[in-house]
């Protein structure tokens, strides 16, 4: 069913109806409104909720929103050259950065020529430029459709002219990755105009500026996503190589990540690019020898705080062992994200076999469990440590011995058993369970008398998604299964 919606201008009405009619306060009109759209069916998420101020004292008729205001503002000061331009637009600012709907409305209203035209004034003042970007940057959250062909080439333009200054490459790319968000062509238009080198070459001359190194990270990340649904074949895999192999974008952000080896949440951006990156075989082991591995592991063991945090520094070379523990220096949801993006990259390099047995070798498999038991209560870390000891124990008898060793199977149970309604969990939980018995049928016995029949049994019942993966689970460690093929009327449709 298609989702209803209604106009600004159609909320604004009912809301000053429901005051001059019903004699109701501005708080009362509003939640009416409100009561009455949703009891509809109508999605409000794209309209102000709040009542229209006066914009001017001489017509107290006139009545808007206050990001139109600021908007009208900037029009009026652009058009008399006033100085007051930069104030407006940092108003303007203020109000988009309020939520969506400030920015759906702003943007209804042919605010993105306005700002666009502004960031073009400003090319040769550092302060206005600033200020217009940022503005263009908070416009653009959300609404990747705004730019156009002239947007692109501004922004080209000014990523090549201020690559040497950090704050306005900054934020030049913040507009590019608002633009490149759910937006398939924006990227693709990008990518060809010659957005890629810029960004690793921002992050390789910026090193030392955690912002501007975060930003970049985050961008070419948003270069690899498919999540553009209007587009049937997204370029995420070919733009993935292209940053490796045209502009040695592994080594970049692994030398990145030894640049900040207490930024927890620059540390997790960087993993979780790594991570986007590794979608061929070789790259897996590149990231190895470039010593990636190596700081992943370093990066677990500080989120530990277990002994052997020093011992794995210092043998890494890669800072003093009278470095702070990253866990002492951000706070727990922070901390727990860069463990969770650790571990979707470990995962990620793990489709190598060798890489597999590096990571083993190097203490990975223990430190993914006590990573996993120390934030059980987190369902994402829960979900990539299983993920990852799943692919680590794919076709590696040896390492499921190592896994089942350590507690690995337990903690994805108590996993299953802390998260019963997180469906990601329990699939990962069960393929990891699965793949530990596969090659390895003696684990069976043991793994059983932890309960994971039952366990297993709950996930079938609970979710649906969890069927195949379930069953595979239940059956390789030897229980009995009942795979019946049921008609659902549809043509071609069977399920078990």
């Amino acid at each position: 069913m298609a989702t209803r919606r209604i106009t600004q201008e159609t909320f604004d009405a009912v809301v000053r109806e429901n005051i001059e009619e019903f004699d109701m306060k501005e708080s009362e009109a509003l939640k009416e409104a409100i009561e009455q759209f949703e009891s509809q069916g109508v999605d409000l998420s794209n309209i102000v909720k709040a009542v229209p101020k006066v914009s001017s004292e001489e017509n107290t008729e006139d009545q808007t929103h206050e990001v139109l205001q600021a908007l009208e503002s900037i029009k009026t000061a652009v058009a008399s050259s006033s100085a007051s331009v930069l104030e407006d637009l940092r108003v303007f600012t203020q109000q988009c950065s309020l939520g969506f709907a400030q920015r759906y409305l702003a943007a209804q209203k042919e605010a993105y020529p306005v700002i666009l035209a502004c960031c073009q004034r400003a090319a040769g003042e550092k302060e206005a430029l600033s200020v217009a970007l940022a503005a263009l940057s908070a416009l653009t959250d959300g609404q990747p459709d705004l730019l156009d062909v002239e947007g692109r080439e501004f922004l080209m333009g000014a990523l090549t002219a201020h690559q040497t200054d950090a704050a306005l490459s900054c934020l030049c790319i913040r507009v590019v990755r608002h633009c490149c968000v759910k937006h398939e062509n924006n990227r693709q238009d990008l990518v060809k105009a010659g957005v890629l080198p810029l960004l690793t070459a921002s992050i390789t001359r910026h090193i030392h500026h955690p912002e501007v190194v975060k930003e970049a990270c985050v961008t070419l990340r948003v270069m690899t996503f498919d999540d553009d649904v209007r587009v049937p074949f997204g370029h995420a895999h070919e733009h993935a190589k292209m940053i490796v192999l045209e502009h040695n974008g592994l080594k970049v952000i692994v030398e990145a990540a030894k640049a900040h080896p207490e930024n927890a949440a620059v540390l997790s951006e960087l993993c979780g690019t790594l991570s986007r990156l590794a979608v061929r075989n070789e790259f897996c082991q590149d990231i190895v020898d470039l010593g990636g591995l190596k700081f992943m592991i370093t990066l677990l063991a500080d989120s530990l705080d277990c002994p052997v945090s020093c011992r794995i520094r210092e043998s890494f070379s890669i800072v003093s062992c009278e470095h702070k523990p990253i866990s002492c220096c951000c706070d727990a949801s922070v901390f727990q994200e860069l463990v969770k993006q650790v571990l979707s990259a470990l995962k990620a390099i793990a489709g190598n076999d060798d890489v597999k047995d590096a990571i083993v070798n190097a203490g990975g498999a223990e430190l993914i469990v006590m990573a996993m038991n120390r934030h059980m209560s987190n369902a994402q870390v829960c979900e990539q440590g299983s993920a990852a000891l799943c692919v680590i124990a794919l076709r590696k008898p040896n390492n499921c011995k190592v896994i089942v060793e350590c507690g690995g199977a337990l903690a994805a149970l108590q996993a299953m058993k802390t998260h019963p309604a997180e469906v990601n969990v329990q699939k990962q939980s069960c393929m990891l369970l699965r793949n530990l018995v596969a090659r390895t049928r003696d684990f069976s016995q043991l793994i059983l008398e932890m309960g994971a029949e039952a366990l297993i049994s709950q996930a079938l019942a609970a979710h649906r998604d969890c069927g195949d993966v379930g069953r595979a689970a239940l059956r390789d460690l030897g229980c009995q299964v009942e795979l019946r093929e049921l008609w659902t009327g549809k043509k071609g449709s069977l399920s078990r």
